[in-house]
């Protein structure tokens, strides 16, 4: 069944999806959302390119083993911030940190952003695979 109609709205709609998540994450710690919300959006624009252009282009273009590595790449980054974090957070170290910026502008979270960043690279990969799973029973 092709359904060109579709398919042309989606091209069309997919980024701004995916410009929407983007926002969300970035603007986390300023507003409600974060780097769940925003990677439940992203992930939900994965699942409808693989509806919409089935499930071999959605192999080409977000293929397991890259979702992989940018899944376990932003899990270690999260665990090291994280943890780098709580170290230099409640101890008397005078380590590096990030300055945390003037109060409602983007850059003003500290470790915030970029730990926001890594959820919501995490949780996007997450909710693809979860629904190629539940779906077609494969990756």
């Amino acid at each position: 069944m092709h359904n060109t109609i579709l398919k042309e709205i989606s091209k069309l709609i997919i980024p701004f999806i995916q410009i929407f998540g983007l926002y969300v994450i970035c603007h986390g710690h300023l507003s409600p959302g974060g780097g769940f919300a925003g990677g439940t959006i992203i992930g939900t624009s994965f699942i409808l390119y693989r509806i919409v252009f089935g499930k071999n282009s959605a192999r080409k273009k977000f293929s397991y083993k890259r979702l992989m590595k940018l899944m376990c790449s932003a899990l270690i980054f999260y665990g090291i911030l994280k943890g780098y974090s709580f170290i230099t957070g409640g101890s008397s170290l005078h380590l590096p940190q990030l300055p945390l910026g003037k109060p409602g502008n983007i850059l003003s979270g500290g470790y915030l952003l970029p730990l926001n960043i890594a959820v919501g690279m995490i949780v996007s990969v997450t909710v693809y695979f979860f629904f190629s799973l539940f779906y077609e029973g494969e990756i």
